[in-house]
Order: C-alpha cells, then sequence, then structure tokens
C-alpha cells in the first residue's frame, strides 16, 4: 500500500473522478457535475490512487451543531476493496474532522451496502438510524462515532489492526 496517494480535489479532471467514484458506490444519489461542484465548495473531497490509478475517494462534511458533529464517508471501487484502502481514507477524513473542531463524527452508507455497514461497525460506528427520503425508495443508515477515537470515553482499540 505504500503506493496508494491520497490528495485533495483540485480542478475539474479530479472532481469528475470524485464524482465517478461517489456515482459507483451510490447510485440512487448519484450526482451530477453541478451537484459535485456544489459539494467541493462546501466540503473536503480528496482521491486515492494506487499509483496512477483512482480506486476510491473520500468526503469530509465540517462539524456542525452544539455537539459539533462531523461527517465522514470513505468509498472504494469494489475492485479494490479489502486491501486497507478504506482504513486509509478513514483515517484520514477522521484526522481532518478532528483537525476542525469534530467532538462527534457521523457516516452515511445505503443500506444495502452491506461492506460499508460491515466497514463502519468494524472501526466502532453504530446505527443511529435507518431511513427513505422523500419521495424515493432506497434505505439509508446514519451510524454515530462519539466520542472520537482516543479520546476520554471510547476504547481506540476500535482501529486496532487495521
Amino acid at each position: 500500500m505504500t503506493d496508494l496517494r491520497v490528495v485533495p480535489v483540485d480542478g475539474a479532471s479530479m472532481l469528475e473522478q470524485w464524482r465517478y467514484v461517489h456515482n459507483v458506490i451510490v447510485p440512487p444519489a448519484a450526482m451530477s457535475a453541478e451537484d459535485a461542484r456544489e459539494r467541493a465548495e462546501r466540503y473536503r473531497l480528496e482521491n486515492a490512487y494506487l499509483g496512477e490509478e483512482l480506486v476510491g475517494c473520500s468526503t469530509v462534511r465540517p462539524p456542525t451543531g452544539e455537539e459539533a458533529v462531523a461527517t465522514v464517508i470513505a468509498r472504494v471501487l469494489p475492485a479494490f476493496r479489502g486491501r486497507g484502502f478504506g482504513t486509509a481514507l478513514y483515517l484520514r477524513a477522521l484526522d481532518h474532522a478532528r483537525r476542525a473542531g469534530a467532538r462527534a463524527v457521523e457516516t452515511c452508507v445505503l443500506a444495502v451496502n452491506e461492506d460499508g455497514l460491515r466497514f463502519a461497525g468494524h472501526h466502532g460506528f453504530v446505527e443511529t438510524e435507518r431511513y427513505v427520503l422523500d419521495g424515493e425508495r432506497d434505505e439509508w443508515a446514519d451510524l454515530r462515532l462519539s466520542p472520537l477515537p482516543g479520546e476520554p470515553g471510547n476504547d481506540s482499540r476500535n482501529l486496532a489492526g487495521t
């Protein structure tokens, strides 16, 4: 995994790559180029590459509210799963959320994405809600990790062996 590079999205080409991974992983929430541009203005978006090959992406929504809750989402293309890339993306996103002042972290997973739910659970996330958006059919799961790993009240062993 020494060739894995995770870099902030910079420019239209990288944003299109981020959008591609997003749309492959969560087709019910596929977004247009305009949607992706809007996300890039509000959130930290990163792409992961193995050498020069795109393997995944991440999103960090900054902390909000009294609880300073950030949202981190790591996505890995199916052909690259099970090799630690998701963990690398997740840990980097978690670090960014922590540096941005997050005191709690959430994530959101398409409920049929068993790999994503398993990954989140492995990293200490607990499901808090399942829902279907108005006018939609697909079920989503919100999961929460609070407090952050390594802080008082949380067993940092959640990340052991990753």
